[in-house]
């Protein structure tokens, strides 16, 4: 694509040759020729004038620091990713069922949904428009998988369970499993059924084995744009605000309200029953 096509359908502010075509973006000291590089930290603006890139996206205070053919825009970081997205789009499967893949007849696919093979999929679930369901998953009974989602290789969504539209689960994600939920009788453990769902909200991402169980009554819910990493441990009965974002390895104990916008780092552990008010960061 041309520069001024990039400026065309994301914004920003070009100073250079609209005509510069670039194919795929790259770091400032990586990129060469037919490149598109970006600065958006200060401790890598020296390489700015030592990069071979044949542009570059920069804020508005860096601007003036280079005379090659730039994208001026407020958040250099985020327009490098919806400009990564444009010139590298991810690839999708043709449309239908592997014959390798066992779909319950009472299950509804949509036509241009992907089934890949060793997938099992349950009386009455559902798997909405353009969905991709990866090799060797499962999807369970009543279970819905919303429209545009996809699903990586052995992605458990236990029954009755539900993915927004847009997702995108990881390797090994468990969506659903049972809470830890066991009560003490006389030096004994009785098992608490968990009879609540696992419910995910619009463009959520999950990292490879993240698990998210299911409620105990209620439901477990995370809501619309919640990023989460790999080795996410998310307990029964939480909430996790929308456009939450979550490190690796981090644990949320059962009954955990946190709220929108947080932040939580790596290994962070969230006790159980306690609210994490919005925009927190831990």
């Amino acid at each position: 694509m041309t520069l001024g096509q990039l400026v065309a359908l994301l914004g920003g502010t070009l100073e250079g040759s609209g005509d510069t075509l670039v194919s795929r973006v790259a770091t400032l000291d990586a990129a060469g020729p037919g490149e598109l590089s970006f600065l958006h930290n200060v401790r890598y603006r020296h390489q700015l004038s030592s990069t071979r890139a044949a542009a570059v996206i920069v804020a508005p205070s860096d601007a003036a620091l280079t005379t090659r053919p730039r994208i001026v825009a407020a958040n250099p970081y985020a327009y490098m990713a919806r400009a990564a997205a444009l010139l590298s789009p991810a690839v999708r499967p043709a449309p239908g069922v592997h014959p390798g893949a066992s779909v319950h007849p009472g299950a509804s696919v949509a036509a241009d949904a992907w089934v890949d093979a060793g997938c099992v999929v349950g009386a009455g679930a559902e798997i909405g428009a353009r969905a991709v369901i990866g090799p060797g998953c499962t999807v369970g009974e009543q279970a819905v998988i919303g429209e545009d989602s996809v699903l990586h290789t052995r992605v458990s969504v236990y029954h009755d369970c539900r993915v927004g539209a847009r997702c995108v689960l990881h390797a090994g994600v468990v969506v659903g499993a049972d809470g830890f939920g066991f009560a003490e009788e006389e030096g004994r453990w009785v098992k608490v059924p968990q009879l609540g769902r696992a419910v995910l909200g619009d463009d959520v991402e999950l990292g490879a084995n993240t698990c998210i169980d299911r409620g105990t009554l209620g439901d477990t819910v995370v809501e619309e744009g919640v990023k989460m990493d790999n080795l996410i441990q998310v307990g029964h009965n939480v909430l996790v605000g929308a456009h939450t974002a979550i490190a690796a390895c981090a644990g949320i104990a059962g009954s955990t309200r946190i709220g929108r916008h947080c932040k939580i780092g790596g290994a962070a552990m969230i006790h159980g029953h306690i609210t994490l008010c919005d925009h927190a960061v831990v």
